[in-house]
């Protein structure tokens, strides 16, 4: 039985959405502020969080931030009674995997989880994408395995998320890489939600890339992108 985290401060609400996966055999651990759910996480071993945002004590946002900066790769997903876009891209940018808006029916967050586990589960079962896990392009060194970027001797290390992604660009650099290929890829599905984090992280890579300005991440209308990298 896969084991997931609920954070959720309205009583009620928390208890009946725990008891409605309960029935769809997922063992739910349902806690109510932030902070109770930062020491729940710290105790047991979750395939998927889903945290309020709006919570006392800490909210939403700060506790992914937490967890993302000590693990990268147990999906998250928020659950808010806004839906403002700066939210949306907010959440995204904290690492969520999803992001649904209060009210919602519980068999759509129901199919949800079970997209996203089910995504995760082939990720970790697909054979890689390349061979190749070392790259020298302009003033980089790339180390894929190691999440690893060098530049002139400062290393600084990318999620696995991020490593992914600059891998299948270099695998395709100088080459369109389609957005579909791209998510399907390395996402799973090429669903609005996954597109919107995977344009975070090609925004967090131009930035990593701005100190060399050969090395271009460009965008190519209503289609891919393209990694410049001069011969």
């Amino acid at each position: 039985m896969e084991k997931i985290l609920l954070v959720e401060d309205e009583a009620n609400f928390g208890a009946v959405l725990r008891d409605y996966l309960q029935m769809n055999d997922y063992d739910v651990t349902l806690v109510e502020d932030g902070e109770a759910g930062w020491k729940a996480y710290n105790q047991g071993a979750y395939r998927l969080c889903i945290l309020d945002v709006m919570m006392p004590k800490k909210d939403g946002f700060t506790l992914a931030k937490e967890i993302r900066e000590r693990d990268t790769d147990t999906p998250i997903i928020f659950l808010t009674a806004r839906s403002l876009q700066e939210d949306v891209l907010k959440g995204f940018k904290t690492g969520a995997d999803d992001y649904i808006t209060k009210p919602f029916d519980s068999e759509e967050l129901l199919l949800r989880i079970r997209a996203i586990l089910k995504r995760t589960q082939q990720t970790e079962e697909e054979e890689p994408i390349s061979d190749q896990e070392e790259f020298e392009f302009g003033e980089f060194h790339f180390h894929h395995r190691f999440h690893q970027l060098t530049h002139q001797g400062e290393t600084e290390r990318l999620s696995p998320k991020e490593s992914d992604l600059l891998r299948l660009l270099l695998v395709h650099r100088n080459d369109l890489l389609t957005r579909e290929t791209a998510l399907r890829t390395l996402w799973g599905d090429d669903n609005y939600f996954n597109a919107r984090s995977m344009d975070v992280f090609i925004s967090k890579l131009r930035k990593r890339f701005k100190v060399d300005p050969r090395i271009k991440i460009d965008n190519v209308h209503g289609k891919g992108f393209c990694m410049i990298i001069p011969e």
